[in-house]
């Protein structure tokens, strides 16, 4: 990945622009969640009703604290999928209550991974906090696995981050943090 191509990613971050960039088994789509406009953007993008809610994807833990609440989690729970971090695991956590509805939707949880994928890890780092994630996908069409497929679906209307998917075949897993239960077997 060339630094050009990164901090011209983070300048569409920071100007509320979505972005494509490469993840575990999909390219995804990407904006800031603090920016209703850009999530705007995106769920006009992929056609996606406001209720369902969103992942939110960071490098580390302290990019995401502030959306949980941990009223309710138990700490055997947190000891335990806490260990699954950095990695391909979603977890659902009480929402923070100031989780705006175009982040959580309709619900009382925020789904919330670190990845260890590398072009997020730079991403997040430089731009010092999590980002929205979702496939990059047109309602009604497969998600983008490489460039050919990114420029038939969006042609060049969003900026792209270099880079390529990694070799996983499964989305993450979405995990329950308070009772633990697989909402997604990734």
């Amino acid at each position: 990945m060339h630094v050009k191509n990164l901090y011209k990613c983070i300048e569409h971050l920071c100007n509320e622009r979505v972005i494509i960039y490469p993840t575990d088994s999909v390219f995804g789509l990407g904006c800031d969640p603090e920016s209703k406009k850009a999530v705007m953007s995106i769920l006009k993008i992929k056609k996606r009703n406001i209720n369902k809610g969103l992942i939110l994807i960071s490098s580390e833990y302290d990019q995401i604290k502030k959306y949980i609440s941990k009223k309710n989690i138990p700490e055997s729970n947190i000891n335990k999928f806490y260990k699954l971090w950095p990695g391909p695991f979603t977890l659902l956590h009480p929402a923070n209550k100031n989780v705006p509805i175009w982040i959580r939707g309709n619900s009382k949880f925020v789904a919330l991974r670190i990845t260890s994928n590398k072009y997020i890890k730079k991403i997040c780092k430089n731009f010092g906090k999590a980002i929205v994630s979702t496939s990059a996908n047109l309602s009604g069409f497969n998600p983008c696995k490489n460039k050919k497929d990114i420029k038939l679906q969006f042609g060049n209307k969003i900026y792209i981050m270099n880079g390529y998917v990694d070799h996983s075949k499964k989305p993450s897993s979405i995990i329950n943090i308070i009772n633990g239960e697989y909402i997604r077997n990734g």
